[in-house]
């Protein structure tokens, strides 16, 4: 590369305000003695629903489950796609981790090698790979001398040989997806603080995106920032590129692109962002680039989602069921009910969690009974844009379900030119 085209680039990079070194933001006051016993707690909680539906083992996969139960942190998204690693957790008796690179992980008792059971490792025909697996699972039980009176184990996903040769051998099979979502439902206080945290976090990103949004960057690069600030902090990763601009936010769900965002436009985004710890902060804020109080249909679209988000949070306390959020949910507006967002509620914890709670529309072919409890973590969501609109707006708040309500856990201001 020429030095009239490094200093080129260095000079746009200048120009859009790129930023070479975040600042990092203080870390919280969470002991050794804290972080141990949310440790514990974690695996208690699994642990607690495999007793209550008569599970002897738990075979996980999945890197979230696998970081809540025993804090696997290596190569997670490596691991959602090509699962090398693996986890048993017996009712009684030791955990055991299966292909760690590391031996550092709490709760776990032993390590093991290992089967490779997928085609990047283990080549197209995986039948003697998943053979060796259920043959690891047959003796884990028998060394353990777990037996239920079910003979159940709980699977995530895996090969579905592995599933089809248990069933042979005669063991009742289990959604451990399921198993470990009842599990992470309710949070601890250091649960509580991690979350806090990740927040903060996010909420540092999307100061420094505000500051940076200005006509001439793309979505891209503003999008960027959050993203560098995340990993500056040791989180994780983010679950899309939820930011767009100008007529890319109508309809919603379009992932940020190269577009050169404009004076005037609608810029609307959606954290879903993994932090650090691994827990997630979920936080949608929509601003005008270049600020003011933006077109009449802008502000109508902010004003109907902020209205929505702070009507639903209203509602929210523990004995609630998920029906009557769902019946009780503020009465969206015609011409803004056809691009509803695809929930109005849905908790939170190191990922998106249960429950999903879907509008009236949906409720009938996708709802699902429950009710909530003190200590779970809710989102609450809306996107207001019209059909064949220009503009869409997208704000969304965390919220903790306290003894008698619902406390704040997110706290980015609102554009107030737009209420």
């Amino acid at each position: 590369m020429s030095a009239f085209n490094r200093q080129f680039i260095l000079a746009e990079i200048i120009k859009i305000g790129f930023i070479p070194m975040i600042e990092l933001i203080p870390e919280p006051d969470i002991s050794k003695a804290n972080l141990a016993e949310m440790y514990a707690y974690r695996l208690q909680r699994i642990r607690a629903a495999m007793a209550k539906h008569d599970i002897a083992l738990a075979v996980l996969t999945s890197p979230v489950t696998m970081r809540y139960a025993v804090n696997f942190d290596e190569y997670l998204l490596f691991q959602s796609h090509i699962p090398a690693a693996s986890l048993f957790i017996p009712l009684e008796g030791p955990v055991t981790l299966f292909g760690a690179s590391q031996k550092h992980h709490p709760n776990v008792d032993q390590y093991r090698s290992s089967r490779f059971a997928t085609p990047f490792d283990g080549g197209l025909d995986l039948t003697s790979h998943c053979q060796k697996v259920v043959t690891d699972i047959e003796r884990f039980l028998s060394t353990c001398k777990l037996k239920t009176d079910a003979n159940k184990i709980a699977l995530e996903r895996m090969s579905p040989l592995v599933s089809q040769e248990l069933a042979t051998k005669g063991y009742q099979l289990v959604d451990g997806e399921a198993l470990v979502e009842s599990a992470r439902l309710i949070k601890s206080d250091t649960e509580l603080d991690c979350i806090r945290h990740s927040i903060a976090v996010a909420e540092y990103g999307i100061q420094l995106m505000h500051q940076e949004l200005r006509p001439g960057i793309t979505e891209n690069q503003l999008w960027s920032v959050i993203h560098q600030t995340n990993v500056a902090h040791g989180g994780d990763w983010i679950e899309g590129k939820m930011l767009a601009s100008g007529p890319r936010t109508n309809p919603w769900l379009q992932e940020a692109s190269n577009r050169i965002i404009k004076a005037g436009d609608m810029v609307a985004f959606d954290t879903d962002m993994i932090g650090p710890m691994g827990y997630l902060a979920d936080i949608s804020r929509s601003w005008i680039c270049g600020g003011g109080s933006g077109t009449p249909s802008q502000r109508e679209a902010y004003q109907h989602a902020y209205e929505e988000i702070h009507y639903n949070m209203e509602l929210l306390k523990p004995g609630v069921s998920f029906a009557e959020l769902s019946e009780k949910a503020f009465p969206r507006a015609d011409k803004f009910r056809e691009q509803r967002y695809v929930c109005a509620f849905h908790g939170a914890g190191m990922s998106d969690e249960y429950p999903k709670i879907y509008y009236q529309e949906d409720w009938q072919n996708n709802g699902f009974s429950g009710e909530l409890e003190e200590n779970m973590v809710l989102c609450v969501e809306s996107y207001s844009g019209v059909k064949g609109g220009h503009d869409g707006v997208k704000l969304e708040e965390m919220v903790l379900i306290t003894a008698n309500g619902y406390k704040k856990l997110s706290s980015y201001p609102y554009e107030q030119a737009l209420l």
